[in-house]
């Protein structure tokens, strides 16, 4: 136990600046908290923090190893949770944010039957495609399509890997045809996501090779339904996530295209305020989502190739 107690302590003082403040979180004395933090050091046999009278500075050693232990001590709550929520019947309103995308596609379809399970739990559903921050608006469930929060009070953990995708509709190829070279991108009417970053520019990858190429919008929005809805018109060609245009492509609405060239791909994580004893309602939403994401194989779907459909 001694150990856990120890990269605890460190894990506190990388977030806090301080191994006083350290100490007074854990409720231990500053010669025990000294001890610990030694100990620890000793072990690994590498110094871990540069300490001084005002502030505790983490080595380029330390840095490595925080990032590492917090996230063991991240699993282990998690761990030690899912067995509080196993027992408890959750309950409360359960506040979630998502891209309006996001939200459609794969968070409406999942609450009836969520809500089956867990009638006490009202559900509250915030679509926002900028990211509304957790804290301020007492999010209980954020779903980010980024690795890493700004914020340290707040938990991520990972549902998947998405590629981008470009396509369109039959009818827009029919009529203006494919484009088969990155240069031919220049002669076609772009439907842009205007939330992206560098929304103008489109850097591809194929063999190690990666090329930027400046593209110009028919039509730009800040919402990916619109995108689609343009695209599945025949509008022009849309750059968009796999889990918002796969289906629509397997259907046969919309036809990818120089697919064998690979955007920067996206990751789903699930974002949650970090707490000593997570709720039910969250425990159970959570590990809800992250079942169906892997029981229906998303990331597999999400990020092979296209060209066969």
């Amino acid at each position: 136990m001694d150990r856990w107690t120890e990269i605890a302590l460190f894990v506190k003082v990388a977030e806090t600046g301080s191994l006083s403040r350290a100490a007074k979180a854990m409720e231990l004395s500053n010669a025990a908290a000294s001890r610990h933090l030694s100990a620890l050091e000793q072990r690994l046999g590498a110094r871990l923090v540069e300490r001084n009278t005002r502030r505790s500075y983490m080595t380029e050693t330390g840095q490595q190893f925080f990032a590492s232990a917090r996230t063991i001590l991240a699993d282990l709550q998690e761990a030690e949770s899912a067995v509080n929520a196993a027992v408890l019947n959750p309950s409360g309103v359960l506040r979630i944010t998502a891209s309006l995308s996001f939200s459609m596609h794969h968070i409406a379809p999942l609450l009836r039957e969520y809500s089956e399970l867990y009638p006490n739990v009202t559900v509250q559903v915030e679509a926002a495609n900028r990211y509304m921050d957790i804290i301020d608006n007492n999010i209980d469930v954020a779903i980010r399509t980024r690795e890493m929060e700004p914020d340290s009070s707040i938990t991520i953990r990972r549902l998947g890997e998405t590629r981008r995708i470009l396509a369109g509709s039959p009818r827009y190829f029919a009529r203006y045809g494919f484009p088969k070279t990155l240069e031919d991108l220049q002669n076609h009417h772009l439907l842009i996501y205007t939330y992206a970053n560098n929304p103008k520019e489109l850097r591809f990858t194929r063999d190690g090779q990666t090329t930027a190429v400046a593209v110009k919008g028919l039509l730009e929005s800040n919402d990916g339904q619109i995108l689609r809805a343009a695209a599945l018109d025949g509008m022009g060609i849309l750059v968009q996530p796999a889990y918002i245009v796969y289906d629509d492509i397997v259907a046969g609405r919309l036809v990818p295209v120089l697919d064998e060239w690979e955007l920067p791909r996206l990751t789903i994580n699930i974002a949650y305020p970090s707490r000593k004893h997570l709720s039910a309602k969250v425990r159970t939403f959570i590990d809800f989502i992250a079942n169906h994401f892997r029981k229906m194989d998303y990331e597999r779907k999400w990020t092979g190739p296209f060209s066969s459909f």
